[in-house]
């Protein structure tokens, strides 16, 4: 119930609509259980030879009744595509704007391939769902209790059919959604491994290709796509038995209408031909909105699902928030890591970072070197507040990242990720991310300090050159120095380097820290990289080692004292990996 009310809350605008379409309904079902009626006094009407303009009287209020159930039935249908469209933009706009507000720690608790089902298919789902729930929903209910209560009162005992028919219908349409169910369920949850199988083969093409592994990737889809036809195949060979279950009832209803209603009318003329019409015609009407009722029935189980889905995102609370008061200034660009310990999540056996203690001044280089799994990332990942730290703070201008404002604190730290990412669009709009009201004056500025304008000059577009989704059509050295332009177009207290330099050769890495140096020097810069050339001029280098600070110092203080860095300098210069 509190899934049903979260989720309705999502109509907002659309409640009118919503109960507009419901009156209307109402207003179908109630014309359409009395046409029979009319039908039959039409019928009997004719059938004593009554006067023409009694027949004609009759006959123009039974198509008045039909054109104002057809209206009814037609406005219903606009209403209920309206309302049930309404609410799923609604439902879309409101799971995006709660992702957009998730901390990185919500995010690792869905898979992006799940969140994409959720906010297409399961949404879809219940856009369908909630459209026959207000439409079918309300009217079979009616015309089932409706007819029921006509036919017993125009056919006497011929309505005992009903007696027999109805039990049987829906102890076998309850059955077959009993059924079905199992294997609807099943499916939702196998639409995420499809859609993590395509985006997988989507992101990877270049690395498919390259090692030749179509086959594989056709092998892998068609299992995840052929165990849910396997599941869907099953569900609706099961629902199939609709059908016939219905036209045997139904059949049996006539003949039994027929056989005994003639007989009454012919010997025992108890009954007329009219009630005859009209008990075939209630009878069709019980039958089919009891099938629609089982079809509804399948519906919602098959929505609720989803609908448990789409709650589960709408409902995550951000683990990152905004404290009260929260400051929106930014002193300087001062970082202190006091005592601090994380782990990315409360079940985790071990912290991925361990009793860090660091001190880094304003306007500072710092460097940051380690092996693979040293917890490098995650150390600068904590500075912007992507985590909070499990235990003890950091300090940023010299107050704890907790009491800033989110948007305050990320606007005054700029990171160039290890993983680059460019929107599809032109060099222009890509670099805009950064500040939106650059000018073209800032904008070539921080190309030239990111070694990025000789190659933007070079395309015959210029600024204006488009790039592919995903920045498919430029080199990653390219790629990383517009990423690291964008970051400087927020001139930021704080410049994070996470390994962003690695696809560029020596010589432009060189110039784009000369750059630094020279051009932003109050801005405090922090370089993860494996190259030590990258990091040997920094006033400071951080070495790291399984999650823990083993030295700090500058270049010729850790050659002397740290073994590590000692023994990666060496690798790198005497034909190591330089």
């Amino acid at each position: 119930m509190h899934i049903l009310k979260r989720l309705l809350a999502c109509l907002r605008e659309y409640k009118i609509t919503t109960v507009l379409t419901m009156i209307f309904m109402l207003g179908e079902a109630v014309l359409e259980t009395f046409l029979p009626f009319m039908t039959a006094n039409l019928v009997n009407e004719i059938q004593s030879q009554a006067e023409i303009n009694d027949v004609l009287r009759t006959g123009i209020i039974l198509t008045i009744m039909a054109l104002s159930s057809m209206m009814c039935g037609g406005t219903a249908g606009m209403t209920a595509s309206k309302a049930a469209t309404g609410l799923s933009k609604n439902l879309r706009h409101d799971m995006f704007e709660k992702v957009q507000a998730y901390s990185f720690e919500n995010i690792d608790k869905f898979s992006s391939s799940s969140l994409v089902t959720r906010m297409t298919t399961d949404i879809t789902n219940l856009q369908m769902s909630f459209m026959m729930i207000i439409r079918m929903g309300l009217r079979s209910p009616l015309m089932f209790i409706f007819s029921t209560v006509m036919a017993f009162y125009m056919g006497g005992k011929l309505a005992m059919a009903f007696v027999v028919v109805i039990p049987v219908l829906g102890i076998g349409l309850f059955l077959i959604g009993k059924y079905a169910m199992p294997a609807f369920r099943r499916v939702f949850k196998k639409y995420d491994k499809l859609n993590e199988s395509i985006e997988e083969n989507v992101r990877a093409m270049r690395v498919v290709k390259g090692f030749a592994r179509e086959e594989y990737e056709k092998k892998k889809f068609g299992e995840a796509a052929e165990d849910i036809r396997q599941d869907f195949t099953r569900a609706e060979q099961i629902i199939a038995m609709n059908t016939p279950l219905m036209q045997i009832c139904m059949y049996f209803d006539m003949v039994f209408i027929l056989l005994v209603g003639s007989r009454m009318a012919i010997i025992d003329k108890s009954v007329d031909i009219g009630q005859i019409s009209a008990m075939i015609t209630y009878g069709v009407q019980i039958l089919m909105s009891l099938m629609f009722l089982s079809m509804i029935y399948v519906m919602v189980t098959m929505s609720a699902e989803s609908a448990k889905r789409i709650y589960e995102v709408l409902e995550e609370e951000p683990t990152l928030y905004n404290p009260e008061q929260a400051l929106e200034l930014v002193a300087d660009g001062s970082v202190d890591f006091e005592n601090v310990s994380f782990k990315y999540s409360a079940q985790a056996k071990k912290f991925a970072l361990a009793d860090i203690n660091l001190h880094i001044q304003s306007g500072q280089t710092v460097g940051i070197i380690g092996g693979t799994g040293s917890s490098k990332s995650t150390l600068v990942q904590l500075i912007p507040r992507l985590y909070d730290v499990t235990e003890g703070s950091i300090k940023v201008g010299g107050v704890d990242v907790r009491s800033y404002d989110l948007e305050t604190l990320r606007d005054a730290v700029a990171m160039v990720l290890q993983k680059n990412v460019l929107f599809s669009g032109t060099i222009n709009e890509n670099l805009r991310w950064g500040n939106p009201e650059a000018t073209d004056e800032e904008i070539e500025e921080a190309c030239h300090l990111a070694q990025a304008d000789e190659f933007i000059q070079n395309f015959p577009d210029g600024y204006e050159t488009h790039i592919e989704q995903g920045g498919t059509n430029v080199s990653g050295g390219q790629k990383q120095r517009l990423c690291i332009a964008r970051a400087l177009l927020k001139k930021p207290k704080i410049l994070i380097l996470d390994d962003s330099t690695s696809a560029v050769d020596t010589k432009t890495d060189a110039l784009i820290r000369q750059g630094f140096k020279e051009f932003i020097p109050e801005t405090t810069k922090i370089i993860i990289a494996q190259r030590i050339t990258s990091v040997q001029d920094a006033d400071q280098i951080i070495v790291l080692d399984n999650g823990s600070v083993s030295a700090v110092g500058t270049h010729r203080e850790l050659l002397r004292s740290s073994t590590i860095y000692r023994e990666v300098y060496e690798q790198q210069t005497n034909g190591g990996d330089q």
